[in-house]
């Protein structure tokens, strides 16, 4: 590792302190898990009559259910009605518990299932079981420990079951409704399930996820509802061989689908991928915090999904340690619509509703209680990933930004190895997406159409890519990543880091909205960069302002140089007043045009200076340079050679740079005629 590697290093493990101080609640905790050996498959639909029968009682109720069902299908259940109460069972679980071998199907006739059984808290061993507390409130349960007690968290679990296939027999979703009343962490856990076929049911209101699948080689999840849960409406962890296809979830604090660990099957590859862990689509997920959350989301397809009216549509990442398969990788979007992610549910933290018990929070009136700090208004965020794939999508109508790629070090994640610290935001890629355009035609504009911090390694864009920050971004050049135009950058662009781990203080345990970050309400001074800015263009310009007053009596400056740097006090004006209205606006374009102004004022200034005080002038200059190469790195090109960008250099000779122009500003007692020398050639006052 060379010295420079070294320093970036240092540089990401302080950063990285200061987010694991500030965020230390984990996304989902869970028993250490290993992926499925990949020998499994992708189950198919079963046709026929079930081996088991779910239904209730009050043949009214059931008749009023299945009043408005196609003839058919009406005919159908009023049939497996009959058969039901005469050969089935009342509950969900009691028909999982009867199944005895692998291949079985349970159909659940239209109704709403409470699970009674299954509700009570626990007693005796199962109220004392020797685990973990997470930072949630829940034990973290070993699978024996969850075999022992299977209603201490679920509603309905299905454990160690093989090929067992579960549908509701309605019309739709709505017709059979697995209610946890917020009295379970999850409604239905499928646990080392490998087979399980879900079809044609909701499950809602849990304190944790609605329908929950772990260490599983083969799941479908078809036309399934979820909906009103504290966390997640899908959750699928360290699984393979997986289908979501046509599903729908909204109204969860964090993901709406989550397939979180996947199976990670292509790590080491480049974008040359044999097959994909999961496959997601068709499904509509809307009205969560995020519409779908991929950490360590890796070997994905997700294709012909609607992700809209959430506060930010997709995520990915490799933020939380203790999931396997980190950083995240190869998650491969192609042919989604993702459009109007603005929601703002933050203001449910602020005025106490989500300081309530979940059951009087309001989900089903639309309250969601965001269980993560992320920037509302946003299509896309990939926090740490690499060969990442996002083609052929439609993301419009975002006030903040389409896509936001950022990188994460790997402190944050729990991996202390110096030489990892920059191993994320690398090969990803970004082509053929219609930015900013419905389907319709109609234009939308993103407030950006790619927010980027700048760190990573052949990262590469489309050509057309609308408005963005930086303002030009590497373009993809073919197939291979190795000919994009990608930078090298080991550190993200400073500003962006210091707004990024500003806003991690996010708590929603604590209810914690850090201040100054523009994700929770800031805006114009109010937001830290547009703070910084201001802080900055004050000190710069109180020191423009006296090297101009000091200029005009200065022995030894001719005329020409006393223009010149009033030339250049002129333009630094601008440029410091221009940078503090760009922070408070976000405008990369207005920046550059900052710095570029900035570096017209050192410029005159070191040039003015350069005889009179040789090495101060040429180290304005250098600056003055420096600035000019920073706008010409956000303006026009990434410079690709560099692995930190100007704005890091500029920063840390800048600091030099003010400490020395105090002591040149500084007033000295003048010297007599005869204390001179008579080659004297510096100034005085």
């Amino acid at each position: 590792m060379g010295p420079l590697r070294k320093l970036a290093s240092i540089v990401f493990l302080t950063s990285g302190l200061l987010v694991a101080g500030g965020g230390a609640a984990l996304a989902h905790e869970e028993r250490p898990v290993s992926f499925p050996d990949g020998t499994g498959s992708v189950p198919v639909l079963r046709q026929g009559e079930p081996d088991l029968l779910v239904c209730k009682t009050d043949k009214s109720d059931f008749e009023r259910r299945i009043a408005q069902f196609p003839a058919d299908l009406k005919t159908r259940n009023l049939a497996l009605f009959a058969k039901c109460q005469e050969k089935g069972v009342r509950h969900l679980q009691e028909a999982v518990d009867r199944v005895n071998r692998p291949g079985m199907t349970i159909a659940v006739l239209p109704g709403l299932y409470r699970e009674e059984p299954s509700q009570p808290p626990p007693t005796g061993a199962c109220a004392s079981l020797p685990a973990r507390w997470s930072t949630w409130g829940y034990q973290i349960l070993s699978y024996e420990q969850q075999l022992q007690c299977p209603h201490n968290q679920n509603l309905v679990a299905i454990l160690g079951k093989r090929d067992l296939q579960i549908e509701g027999t309605g019309a739709g979703p709505l017709d059979v409704v697995i209610d946890a009343e917020y009295r379970k962490l999850n409604a239905i856990r499928a646990d080392r399930a490998d087979g399980v076929y879900f079809r044609n049911l909701t499950a809602q209101r849990t304190t944790f996820n609605s329908l929950y699948v772990l260490e599983t080689d083969g799941f479908v999840i078809d036309r399934v509802l979820t909906r009103w849960n504290d966390e997640y409406g899908f959750l699928t962890f360290a699984s393979d061989h997986g289908l979501y296809t046509d599903c729908e979830a909204y109204g969860n604090g964090d993901g709406g689908l989550y397939p979180g660990s996947a199976s990670n099957l292509n790590q080491g590859r480049g974008h040359d991928v044999p097959r994909y862990a999961i496959e997601i689509r068709r499904c509509k997920s809307h009205d969560n915090a995020l519409g779908y959350s991929g950490t360590a989301g890796d070997s994905l397809w997700v294709h012909d999904n609607d992700f809209y009216d959430n506060m930010v549509g997709a995520t990915m990442d490799s933020l939380w340690p203790s999931h396997p398969g980190l950083p995240q990788n190869h998650a491969r979007f192609e042919n989604n619509r993702i459009h109007d992610n603005n929601r703002d549910y933050y203001r449910h933290t602020r005025d106490g509703t989500c300081a309530k018990p979940p059951a009087e929070r309001g989900y089903e009136r639309g309250v969601v209680c965001s269980q993560v700090g992320v920037p509302p208004g946003t299509g896309v965020i990939v926090a740490g990933g690499n060969y990442n794939v996002f083609r052929n999508n439609q993301v419009w109508g975002h006030r903040r930004a389409g896509f936001q790629l950022f990188g994460v070090p790997a402190f944050i994640r729990g991996e202390n190895d110096l030489g990892k610290q920059a191993d994320t935001s690398d090969f990803n890629r970004f082509e053929g997406n219609v930015l900013g355009v419905s389907p319709t035609g109609e234009r939308r504009p993103n407030g950006l159409d790619v927010w980027w911090d700048g760190q990573g390694t052949g990262n590469c864009w489309q050509g057309d890519t609308g408005p963005s920050s930086p303002v030009v971004l590497p373009v993809c050049a073919g197939r291979a990543p190795e000919l994009s135009g990608g930078t090298r950058r080991l550190l993200a662009e400073p500003v962006k880091l210091v707004k990024l781990y500003l806003c991690a203080d996010f708590s929603a345990a604590d209810a914690r909205l850090p201040a100054g970050c523009d994700w929770f309400g800031a805006s114009g001074l109010g937001k830290v960069e547009a703070q910084l800015a201001l802080g900055g263009s004050l000190v710069l310009g109180l020191l423009a302002g006296l090297f101009w007053w000091r200029s005009r009596r200065w022995t030894g400056l001719t005329r020409r140089r006393r223009r010149l740097i009033a030339a250049g006090t002129v333009a630094g004006a601008l440029g410091f007043a221009l940078d503090v209205v760009a922070a408070a606006l976000g405008s990369s374009a207005q920046a550059g045009a900052a710095l570029l102004l900035m570096g017209a004022w050192w410029l005159c200034l070191g040039s003015a200076l350069r005889a009179a005080r040789p090495a101060f002038g040429w180290l304005t200059i250098i600056v003055g340079a420096l600035a000019c190469a920073d706008a010409f790195d956000r303006l026009v090109y990434l410079i690709p050679v560099v692995p930190l960008g100007p704005g890091w250099i500029r920063g840390a000779v800048t600091g030099l740079w003010v400490l020395w122009a105090v002591v040149v500003l500084a007033p000295r007692r003048a010297r007599t005629a005869a204390e001179q020398p008579a080659d004297q050639a510096g100034v005085a006052t």
